[in-house]
């Protein structure tokens, strides 16, 4: 990890936070794929839509390692809400969809400041929603059903096992690589690795304005650690980073979730930082990890 912070301090590319959205944009989506495991090749590739709630249509990629119905993993990418892509997460949903043997749906729902909250987590409800339903006429098992996401994407999947549960939609699991759980930057981890570790706290702040308005940071669809009552929500899978901000804000919410009666699985991967998932080909607990989330969701989904 020390190695590939190194590199990318000699590569001296502008911090996101100096950016505009559009060349954040492009700037994420051109590195992501640098320090990824090589591309998986699977049975079946295929872009399609999903309607957002307004009608506008979201695009969407299906993976699967098989042609036959298989259960299904919702996957909404990290990005702060504001940068990040299907293309930049192309090799980590191909990695789970090939390790545990299930299909995996990868959604682009609306970014920021073009959309800002709640369009995001209005967009991944709505896919859920909508896959529940319309899994079966893409050839999959919707009724064994998982959703999951890295950071952001975390945020997104957490908020949508709440809205599941109070909506009676069975999820068997919520997969959750190092989830933002907090409206604010107060926990210590955000003090002890908020500078020089990938995601700084600048980056955080930026992502944050580009996103939501102050007063709204309150609100538990974007820092689920605020959810009334987290009961009968789907079982808990934990991926987190210790040397990441948002380290303690995941503890915390895993911790909700385990006082409210939920079944929680976690793991911190010790010296690696937020986005460590995306680094598989130098780091070898990015492949550990994806092995972990790949056994949880197959056994999580299996008959």
């Amino acid at each position: 990890m020390r190695s590939v912070l190194e590199r990318m301090g000699r590569a001296a590319y502008p911090p996101v936070y100096t950016l505009s959205p559009q060349q954040a944009r492009a700037a994420y989506d051109a590195a992501a794929d640098v320090l990824e495991v090589p591309k998986a090749e699977l049975a079946r590739v295929e872009d399609f839509t999903i309607p957002a709630g307004d009608g506008e249509p979201l695009p969407a990629r299906l993976y699967a390692p098989a042609r036959h119905a298989l259960p299904v993993l919702l996957y909404f990418h990290g990005g702060g809400f504001t940068i990040g892509s299907i293309a930049s997460h192309d090799r980590l949903c191909r990695e789970l969809s090939r390790l545990s043997g299930c299909a995996v749906v990868s959604l682009d729902y609306r970014l920021a400041p073009e959309h800002r909250f709640p369009v995001a987590v209005n967009d991944a409800w709505e896919a859920t929603r909508w896959l529940a339903d319309h899994g079966r006429a893409l050839g999959l098992d919707s009724a064994r059903m998982a959703v999951g996401g890295d950071s952001a994407g975390g945020t997104l999947a957490a908020a949508c096992a709440i809205l599941a549960r109070d909506a009676g939609l069975p999820l068997r699991l919520q997969l959750l690589f190092y989830p933002g759980c907090a409206g604010r930057q107060d926990a210590p981890s955000h003090q002890r690795f908020g500078r020089a570790l990938v995601l700084d706290t600048a980056h955080i702040e930026w992502f944050f304005r580009q996103y939501i308005d102050d007063a709204q940071r309150e609100d538990w669809r974007f820092a689920p650690l605020n959810a009334p009552g987290v009961e009968g929500v789907a079982p808990a899978w934990f991926g987190l980073a210790e040397c990441d901000p948002l380290v303690d804000d995941g503890l915390a919410y895993a911790d909700k979730l385990r006082a409210a009666g939920v079944a929680v699985d976690l793991e911190i991967y010790r010296g690696v930082t937020h986005e460590f998932i995306k680094m598989g080909r130098a780091i070898p607990p990015a492949r550990r990890a994806h092995a972990d989330a790949a056994r949880a969701l197959a056994h999580a989904l299996q008959p």
